[in-house]
């Protein structure tokens, strides 16, 4: 086996980043790191603190600043595993926010609180502090274009829109949230809109990535994807 790897996998919301990135991170060994989750739990934060306007903007980004710079205590956001299946959890000072954060409130605002640079510059930070030790995969919007440029696996997921919605929609209801498809995939327009258009790290292919479509892929069909892609890149020992 070779020495371990940063492995970024970025791309559009509802992609399946998660499911693949934990996939092949279990393939390895590797730990997983839920970027996604990061924004979302600043977001729940947001919305505690009363800082979320009617239309789904952030009212104060000096206060949210001011609260993740520690000015009125330390913010720990942190990742654990449960005991059923081994699942990363997200936590926010010691609570477990994990079913929280999934909500159709939280994925309308998320986009908006990741694009702000304070908030950018907070996760980037901690997450090159979980990353530092190597041998992770991680998903998001920009862990190869800005939070690990270095990093010597790069993966660029998508897949059609309505297909994205169509499998978050089956997700949402499978865990009893009443959502609808419609809303859902107007979220999702809405929320690749943002993401590619943000000042901050806008969502976009770093020119090494590998580009994954999964539209019409299961996630057995992506493992299979991904082991191939490392022998032809003579990575982790493949």
């Amino acid at each position: 086996m070779s020495s371990p790897i940063i492995i970024a996998v970025d791309g559009h919301s509802s992609t399946g980043k998660s499911t693949f990135a934990k996939a092949i991170a279990k393939e390895l060994g590797y730990i997983y790191i839920d970027t996604g989750a990061m924004y979302r739990a600043v977001t729940l934060l947001a919305f505690r603190k009363g800082l979320v306007s009617k239309n789904n903007t952030i009212s104060d980004v000096h206060a949210l600043a001011g609260i993740l710079s520690g000015n009125a205590g330390p913010v720990e956001i942190s990742f654990r595993t449960s005991g059923a299946g081994g699942a990363s959890e997200t936590w926010l000072d010691g609570e477990n926010i994990e079913k929280e954060i999934r909500t159709i409130e939280i994925s309308r605002v998320v986009s908006h609180v990741a694009a702000i640079p304070e908030v950018r510059r907070y996760v980037d930070r901690r997450l090159r502090e979980i990353g530092s030790a190597r041998g992770v995969v991680m998903d998001g919007r920009d862990i190869g274009t800005a939070v690990f440029p270095d990093a010597e696996l790069k993966i660029f997921m998508t897949a059609r829109p309505e297909v994205r919605a169509e499998r978050r929609y089956e997700e949402m209801r499978m865990r009893g949230y009443d959502v609808s498809y419609e809303d859902i995939l107007s979220n999702l327009k809405e929320r690749d809109y943002l993401d590619a258009h943000r000042e901050t790290a806008p969502l976009k292919q770093a020119p090494d990535a590998e580009l994954l479509d999964n539209s019409d892929m299961t996630v057995d069909d992506q493992v299979e994807w991904f082991h191939e892609l490392l022998k032809r890149r003579h990575l982790c020992g493949f």
